[in-house]
């Protein structure tokens, strides 16, 4: 791997880090991060993954402080347990339990959905948060780069193997709703259809970004499946910005530094972080809108290789034979 091939991806992560924390200071000192009011949310069920602590927590808290039926999707059964508690301590519902699922296992994905499925509960909501930020290079039990295995190829899965379920909760006046957590990174990310595991030329920071542009361009081809279907389901992505969670382990000590300094200014909360997840989830003028990516509550453009449709298609092709599901785009949606 060549020094300018290795300095790049850093370097393109971090600008536009900077450029998110501009636009979060912005916002904040302009008009302030709070989430809006939502109608109550009784009998509707949702899944978020990743909910054990930071904005999947948050998300998952404020969901069921509406109401909902939450199901947190987590790797840690006593970390679970005790986020399943203190939600039901802080909202005083017991509408809230921990399931098992590992996203760097398929097998765990698909005893996940399994459990779930023997609940017979609807979904009407599934939000695709869990994630690991700019990690070393190491890979999955089932043999993927990590980033790509967990944060894309792991919630790839769970979404089709959990969309009958949306399929049959969702209604004309009631959509179901997918919802995926990206980030602003994909915007610097490159996607090597060659090399999607990075075995050639690994970067933390290119992986994570790179896994972030797959999460776009999977939820803009799910929406296309889902309307030629004619499906009650919409399929969103979220950019929370840049949040004060466990995720910078990895990241450089000056990043670390920064972080424990100015954290309060920079950096969001995780509730501030979860809003646009909320937002998308339960908005009602979102109802039947998809294909959509959002950033402080507003669709914005995302970054112009994610609506090629060609390239979408490729890696959801790709992605089915590595995680040993069926391809049906092709039979719904015409070349």
């Amino acid at each position: 791997m060549s020094l300018l091939s290795a300095i790049l991806p850093v370097f393109r992560v971090y600008c536009m880090a900077v450029a998110v924390v501009l636009s979060q200071l912005y916002r904040r000192y302009r008009h302030g991060f709070s989430l809006p009011a939502f109608s109550s949310q009784h009998g509707s069920v949702a899944i978020v993954t990743g909910g054990l602590s930071g904005i999947g927590f948050s998300t998952a808290k404020h969901l069921a402080k509406l109401g909902m039926y939450v199901i947190i999707a987590g790797n840690n059964e006593r970390q679970g347990q005790e986020a399943v508690k203190q939600i039901k301590e802080e909202t005083l519902t017991s509408k809230v339990e921990f399931l098992f699922c590992d996203l760097a296992s398929m097998k765990s994905i698909r005893q996940f959905v399994e459990e779930f499925k023997k609940k017979n509960y609807p979904l009407h909501v599934l939000i695709n948060n869990a994630g690991v930020m700019m990690i070393p290079q190491r890979k999955t039990v089932d043999g993927f780069e990590e980033h790509f295995g967990v944060n894309y190829l792991g919630h790839f899965l769970l979404t089709n193997l959990l969309l009958d379920i949306l399929k049959k909760t969702g209604s004309p006046n009631h959509n179901a709703r997918v919802v995926t957590v990206s980030s602003g990174t994909h915007y610097v990310g490159e996607l090597n259809m060659d090399d999607l595991q990075s075995r050639h030329c690994y970067s933390p920071c290119g992986a994570y970004a790179q896994s972030k542009l797959a999460l776009v361009l999977f939820s803009y081809q799910l929406q296309q499946l889902l309307a030629a279907e004619g499906s009650h389901v919409t399929a969103n992505v979220v950019d929370p910005g840049v949040v004060n969670t466990d995720l910078y382990k990895h990241v450089f000590w000056l990043t670390k530094l920064v972080k424990s300094l100015f954290y309060w200014c920079l950096f969001k909360t995780p509730d501030e972080g979860a809003i646009t997840s909320i937002y998308a989830a339960v908005a009602p003028e979102l109802e039947g809108v998809g294909g959509c990516y959002l950033y402080h509550e507003k669709i914005i453009k995302s970054s112009d290789v994610t609506y090629d449709e060609d390239l979408q298609r490729k890696l959801w092709a790709e992605s089915c034979k590595m995680v040993g599901i069926p391809n049906v785009i092709n039979k719904v949606i015409p070349t």
